[in-house]
């Protein structure tokens, strides 16, 4: 079995955050794996500050998670849930949306459609977008700014492995501080205020990037769209001085990859300050310049993911990685367990 074919049973999915199955969100297993020996190892998330050493650096994105999924009429009476993604040409109300009906992507979507949304809104249909068949450009006409319609009419997306409804706070970080992602960037989601406490204080440095993520339901052969980062100076000045001093620079989630490694293509190889859109896909035979380990979430079969995971890690590592976490129960999606990969 490699990283790419295999299959997820459902008894694997989780369909719940995990204070629902009676954890605290520190307490969903992680998996870890050691690419010099290795090792295999099945942790808990907050063992994770026993895992990492001292002058090691974790990278969090702190982007907060929008209700980003919206109800929207056709003309013929029929709804679609439509999910509000990356903005396009600098407009916040010129969007990237997707379409989807019953938990499935809806084909049904037409160039110059109107849908009616709530309040008065109304979302107009431009043109399917090139990156991504399922994605449409779309212009969204609403009575108040984006952010504020949102949080009046939106709800958070969701898919047809979740049970229940669940509030937006469900689908935050705890140090999520600045809102713009259509999803959770999940893997930090088990780093809780103890687990980033007992961090620092055993000398494991905690920075912020910013990368507001689009819609996360890739398709196969379907990679990241345009996404908008920034890299603080300060972040910058860490991560180069945490590699220099020998310790490991850590990232929490594809995201931050994705930030740091667009810095250090700017930079010329080494981190530094940079903001604006990342086109960047992360492969293995690119691979990375600015990360030596990834805390990540478990990524469906044939996700672009895997490749940036590969890039990381090594394609011998992760295949392991997802065998043993197929064999030992670990749990996927938003609300599943994690896998950490050191050097």
């Amino acid at each position: 079995m490699t990283a790419h074919a295999f299959t997820l049973p459902e008894r694997l999915e989780a369909h719940e955050p995990p204070e629902a199955r009676g954890l605290a969100r520190d307490e969903v297993r992680m998996l870890v794996t050691e690419r010099a020996s290795g090792r295999v190892r099945d942790l808990l998330a907050r063992d994770l500050p026993d895992v990492l050493a001292p002058g090691d650096l974790l990278v969090v994105n702190t982007s907060a998670t929008l209700p980003a999924s919206l109800e929207a009429a056709r003309a013929d009476g029929t709804t679609v849930e439509l999910h509000v993604s990356t903005p396009l040409a600098g407009a916040e109300q010129h969007r990237l949306i997707e379409l989807r009906r019953d938990g499935a992507r809806f084909r049904g979507g037409r160039a110059g459609e109107r849908l009616a949304l709530a309040g008065g809104g109304v979302a107009t249909l431009r043109a399917p977008w090139v990156g991504a068949r399922r994605l449409w450009v779309a212009d969204l006409e609403l009575p108040e700014r984006l952010e504020a319609y949102l949080a009046r009419h939106g709800r958070p997306i969701r898919y047809r492995h979740i049970r229940g409804e669940w509030p937006l706070a469900a689908y935050q970080t705890v140090y999520a501080t600045e809102p713009g992602s259509a999803e959770m960037p999940s893997a930090g989601r088990p780093l809780s205020e103890r687990v980033i406490t007992r961090l620092v204080a055993r000398g494991i440095a905690v920075a912020p990037i910013v990368l507001h993520a689009g819609v996360s339901s890739l398709e196969r052969g379907e990679t990241p769209g345009p996404e908008r980062f920034r890299v603080a100076e300060p972040t910058a000045r860490l991560v180069r001085a945490t590699r220099d001093g020998g310790g490991r620079v850590v990232a929490v989630g594809t995201t931050v990859v994705r930030a740091l490694e667009t810095a250090a293509d700017l930079g010329g190889g080494e981190v530094d300050a940079a903001e604006g859109w990342t086109r960047l896909i992360v492969t293995p035979e690119r691979g990375v310049r600015a990360v030596d380990g990834l805390l990540t979430g478990w990524h469906e079969p044939e996700s672009s993911h895997l490749q940036l995971l590969r890039g990381v890690g090594g394609a011998r590592l992760v295949a392991r990685a997802y065998r043993e976490a197929l064999e030992r129960g670990h749990l996927w999606h938003e609300f599943g367990d994690v896998h950490l990969i050191v050097p």
